[in-house]
């Protein structure tokens, strides 16, 4: 089965010469003078690098087959990261270097949506936002208000390490950005 840049998506995987990539963003591009292309943003599955391509209109590609399949996080041991099957208690290892965004933000023991891309795990899909607890960050001062402005390092529970503002305390509950990795509120 194919695809056509005509049913390009956002969040959809082709197959580029023989290497497979996630449609972050598409814009179809229809010039005065020569043909249509198409512009893309496109993050290769096997290790997250994100380029840009542009392919001509109607150009053709593989379709690639992709799941999701419900897991539980359940460690990491510095090179690689397990997971089970909810269901059939199978094991798994995802190698950390394809997960690192994700595994910033990810807990033990937590259930996960892994990305299975023709039959193989390849990814892990976070909700766009998550609420984690802060582990450590500099205690803050009298005066150190919602509308103050500034900002200083925090360690979330995960391990993680975000900017927050100054009002925050350890044993505060953040919600964070899983895309950027951004503060967005208090939990």
């Amino acid at each position: 089965m194919s695809i056509t840049t005509n049913q390009f998506r956002n969040g959809n995987h082709i197959d580029v010469d023989g290497t497979v990539f996630k449609i972050l963003e598409f814009q179809h591009v229809k010039p005065g003078k020569g043909g249509a292309f198409v512009r893309t943003r496109l993050r290769r599955a096997s290790d997250g690098a994100v380029i840009d391509r542009t392919f001509r209109a109607g150009e053709k590609f593989r379709s690639v087959r992709t799941e999701v399949r419900r897991m539980q996080f359940l460690y990491r041991d510095g090179s690689d990261a397990h997971f089970m099957d909810s269901e059939t208690y199978e094991q798994l290892t995802i190698p950390d270097s394809a997960i690192t965004g994700a595994l910033r933000f990810m807990k033990e023991s937590e259930e996960v949506d892994v990305l299975y891309i023709d039959e193989r795990p390849a990814d892990v899909q976070l909700p766009s936002a998550l609420e984690l607890a802060v582990a450590e960050t500099q205690p803050g001062l009298r005066g150190d208000t919602a509308s103050g402005g500034g900002t200083k390092p925090a360690v979330l529970e995960t391990g993680a390490r975000i900017q927050v503002p100054l009002f925050i305390d350890v044993g505060d509950t953040v919600r964070v950005d899983t895309r950027s990795g951004e503060y967005v509120s208090r939990a």
